[in-house]
């Protein structure tokens, strides 16, 4: 289980010794076509040897040290990242994804490089296609993918260059050997999040996700957030409120839009809201600074992003991509491509920050029993994998949760 943890450790020995020099080359771009496909039904295998203490140290990020951007000696770069719509640096998916490379890179000396597909959050499955070719003919020994929107563009690449792996962070099996797809089971996560906010003593709060209600990673931390938060409000015998919206997430960025929907939110009593989507979490932030609200982020740590964030809902991301790609250079890549990986508590893979978070009546005990008893299978939280799946959250009669769906 510590296997793990030694990677991520050895990457401040090395990072001195890696085989690259700071520069600066413009990511690709690419060129147009119509939005990605949605998926379909997710299949999940067990992880063979899955990542221990997946989730990194709170307030240490070594990935910080490392350039985004390098120069290589040969004009190839080993291991190729593809980005997901939103800002590379948005301190959440992107980014978190973006550093499992980096790391990875640096402590084995390989050479790196991130993809931008061309129109920015306009992008086509033909831009994405785009990027990736443009990361074969780069030298890519393996490639990262990021969001479930490069489904369509993967089946096209991958069928084009078989003998190259491709990782896919968020995604699922899409029929080819040389895609692994990897998930994470946010839903805990998410659940997690919602229990510890109403256990402290919230009963007003809000969720906004990206991805326009069809992103199935937002769709598990959001159901699983209202999960969280009606056991909770369950166990203190009241009744929670709760405004619940995919407005203004489509292309998970920050917007005044946005921005204007929280400030009416936190005006009207909204105490604290989940920002469950990238870059809106700026807005999101904003609107809650400027009325004493609070946050709760997503996907990686983002305490040091706001002093209105009290915790946030984490996912892996670094070091499932570490320990996706070490499998290519190791030989077992065999043991992922072609099915799907769900990472969860069991994994190490999902939970909250404890030494950063902002919570005084939930404890730290408690938060670790109850993560424990998700390892083992004595909580179980339910899940959305389908698109039919979607339609649970607002089909469920919450005993303790008043639900206010905006869509």
């Amino acid at each position: 289980m510590k296997k793990f943890l030694a990677m991520l450790l050895a990457v401040v020995m090395v990072l001195s010794l890696a085989a690259c020099t700071s520069g600066n080359p413009d990511p690709t771009q690419a060129a147009s076509e119509p939005p990605a496909s949605q998926p379909g039904t997710e299949e999940s295998t067990e992880p063979s040897q899955a990542p221990s203490e997946a989730l990194p140290a709170p307030g240490s990020n070594p990935a910080d040290d490392i350039p985004d951007t390098m120069t290589s000696a040969d004009s190839k770069y080993q291991v190729a990242f593809i980005t997901d719509v939103g800002q590379l640096k948005d301190k959440s998916f992107n980014q978190g994804t973006f550093d499992g490379v980096k790391l990875y890179a640096a402590a084995n000396g390989k050479s790196y490089k991130y993809y931008q597909p061309a129109n920015g959050d306009a992008a086509t499955d033909d831009d994405r296609y785009d990027a990736m070719k443009a990361a074969v003919e780069g030298g890519a020994e393996v490639i990262v993918c990021a969001g479930f929107m490069q489904e369509a563009a993967l089946k096209k690449a991958a069928a084009e260059f078989p003998d190259v792996p491709f990782i896919f962070i968020d995604g699922y099996p899409i029929g080819l050997d040389n895609v692994a797809g990897i998930s994470f089971q946010e839903e805990q996560s998410g659940y997690l999040a919602g229990y510890a906010v109403v256990k402290e003593g919230f009963e007003k709060l809000g969720f906004t996700g990206g991805g326009g209600g069809t992103n199935p990673a937002c769709c598990r931390f959001g159901y699983g957030f209202v999960q969280g938060a009606n056991d909770a409000a369950k166990e203190l015998g009241k009744t929670v409120d709760m405004n619940y919206s995919w407005q203004y997430g489509a292309n998970f960025q920050a917007s005044p839009e946005l921005q204007t929907m929280m400030n009416g939110w936190y005006s009207n009593g909204t105490e604290i809201v989940f920002a469950c989507g990238g870059s809106m979490f700026n807005s999101v932030a904003a609107a809650a600074a400027a009325s004493d609200g609070l946050v709760v982020g997503v996907d990686v740590d983002q305490s040091a992003q706001s002093e209105t964030v009290v915790t946030s809902a984490m996912k892996g991301l670094s070091s499932a991509v570490q320990w996706a790609v070490a499998k290519v250079y190791d030989g077992s890549f065999s043991d992922i491509g072609g099915n799907g990986t769900s990472l969860g508590a069991k994994d190490d893979a999902v939970g909250l920050p404890t030494a950063t978070w902002r919570l005084e009546n939930y404890t730290v005990a408690e938060y670790e029993a109850q993560l424990a008893d998700m390892a083992s299978g004595k909580l179980v939280v339910d899940s959305m994998v389908t698109e039919e799946d979607f339609a649970k959250l607002t089909a469920t009669e919450w005993s303790n949760v008043t639900l206010n769906y905006i869509d």
